[in-house]
């Protein structure tokens, strides 16, 4: 069993040679093995070897779902009475949700950390406030669409493409379809549109970026490093030749089903 420290974490990290780009991470701590002072050792190691952090603190116990809304739009409404009455209202400072891990709520209390104010698809980050603030209700990418345009890399720190958040800005800029959910705050409920698809069958972009994959082994755990700009392009070429080429298999998945149906119609 590894026993990592920071030292060790900061050694590999900085061996990417990623210079001063800003990255987006997606983290599996338990992946690792052990990890002397776990996820704030993580937190303290990524802030360490790059400028600029951001992470997904998505905060979904905020969604509620109508009886009715517009058609294909990947969701079955009126089944979800349960779900609304268990959901909270938005607050900028409710924790991400566990699905997200926990590096990204520990990135989110950090002293120097900001986070952006989207109800559902929030993003914490250290040092990338220029990519934070340009999210919007309308644009809920928009913080991988500024790291992107910055020559910025997605992290893949012991998970596979299908916890790749860039791959749905990459879907966006291609032109699939996008979906509507909505949100719970202290406003009311808001209209959160260009909600993404499924990401399960996100696995079929590493072959397209194996050529431009920076990719070592930390403890157990395998490091992907991966210019954003290199994946919009590539997941841009993918689904220009098939449509179809990310959307996953399981014939119970609304939002695929709902997506082949959509681009049938194309």
């Amino acid at each position: 069993m590894f026993n990592l420290t920071f030292r060790d974490l900061l050694t590999h990290f900085r061996s990417l040679d990623l210079g001063q780009a800003p990255v987006i991470a997606h983290t599996s701590l338990s992946a690792f093995g052990i990890i002397k002072g776990g996820a704030d050792t993580m937190v303290g190691a990524l802030l360490a070897a790059f400028d600029g952090v951001i992470v997904p603190t998505f905060t979904y116990k905020t969604m509620v779902t109508p009886k009715v809304g517009p058609p294909d739009n990947g969701i079955t409404y009126g089944l979800s009475t349960e779900a609304n009455q268990v959901a909270e209202f938005y607050d900028p400072g409710m924790p991400a949700d566990p699905l997200m891990g926990i590096v990204p709520e520990t990135l989110r209390q950090h002293p120097a950390a900001r986070r952006s104010r989207h109800p559902i698809y929030s993003f914490a980050g250290v040092g990338a406030d220029f990519a934070l603030q340009t999210q919007t209700l309308a644009n809920p990418f928009g913080p991988i669409q500024a790291l992107t345009e910055a020559g910025g890399f997605v992290l893949l720190l012991g998970v596979d493409h299908t916890s790749n958040t860039s791959i749905h800005y990459a879907e966006q800029a291609a032109g699939q379809p996008q979906f509507i959910r909505w949100a719970l705050t202290p406003q009311g409920i808001l209209e959160c549109p260009r909600w993404p698809g499924c990401s399960y069958g996100f696995n079929q972009v590493a072959p397209c970026v194996e050529d431009i994959t920076h990719s070592l082994r930390v403890g157990q755990a395998t490091v992907q490093a991966i210019p954003l700009q290199g994946l919009v392009a590539a997941v841009g070429k993918l689904l220009a030749a098939n449509p179809l080429a990310l959307l996953c298999n399981d014939l119970g998945c609304e939002r695929c089903r709902t997506t082949r149906i959509r681009l049938a119609r194309a």
